[in-house]
């Protein structure tokens, strides 16, 4: 058996404190995503360190994650807050979805393809929409194209569309009328859905293509508009 190098074990500690700070991204990745922490707020790290029961330093770590994935952002001498998306973020989500989720549809191979997920999240979408939960529209939709990717097989794509989408909730939660926003797409997602149970990945790919473009469109100009609003808002003496 080879020596173990004795400065490996100088770095257990470091171990630790990654994976605990990688938990605590975890769940205030969750709470953004929610809307529980919205964009624009500050994040206290003595409360949410109290709360949680872990050090300054493992909620630093956290913080400089979530900052990585652009959840975050740090301003000197003012602390750490959850990212305001500008138009030209949101614009640029959409167009790496689209570069993302259509190939995964292009690059699927012959059916029948796995698709209780996929079924799961527009059955959870439409349940929703039944009982006036736009928030939980809002999350079941985001959940079908998390298991649209999925389809690919690849833990990095999954990876890389968490970030993307954890991103895109940050946009849901400034538009001031999600169900206008959301319930057009309940019946498009029941229709790739549909299209995809019938084999027809070709066709799944132009409904999804028109689907993300049109999405693209309808929420950079609640976007936009809203966070116009806020500016003169902001600006009025």
């Amino acid at each position: 058996m080879a020596e173990q190098p004795a400065g490996l074990a100088d770095d257990r500690a470091l171990l630790g404190r990654t994976s605990t700070a990688e938990r605590v991204a975890d769940i205030l990745r969750s709470r953004i995503a929610e809307g529980y922490f919205p964009p624009g707020s500050r994040l206290s790290e003595d409360s949410i360190g109290g709360a949680l029961g872990v050090s300054r330093n493992t909620l630093r770590e956290a913080f400089r994650l979530l900052t990585h994935e652009r959840l975050l952002v740090h301003e000197l001498n003012r602390g750490v807050f959850v990212r305001v998306l500008t138009v030209e973020d949101v614009e640029d989500i959409h167009r790496t979805r689209s570069l993302v989720e259509c190939a995964v549809v292009r690059g699927l191979g012959e059916p029948p393809y796995a698709l209780d997920g996929l079924a799961g999240a527009v059955e959870e979408g439409q349940r929703a929409a039944r009982e006036g939960d736009w928030k939980g529209v809002s999350t079941a939709n985001i959940q079908f194209h998390r298991e649209l990717v999925a389809l690919a097989g690849s833990e990095r794509m999954d990876e890389l569309m968490r970030s993307v989408f954890a991103e895109l909730r940050l946009a849901f939660h400034v538009v001031a009328d999600p169900r206008r926003l959301h319930e057009p797409y309940l019946a498009r997602n029941q229709q790739i859905l549909e299209t995809l149970q019938a084999g027809d990945r070709d066709r799944a790919e132009h409904q999804l293509a028109a689907y993300l473009d049109d999405s693209r469109a309808g929420l950079v100009e609640a976007y936009g508009r809203r966070m116009a609003d806020e500016g003169q808002r902001g600006s009025a003496p």
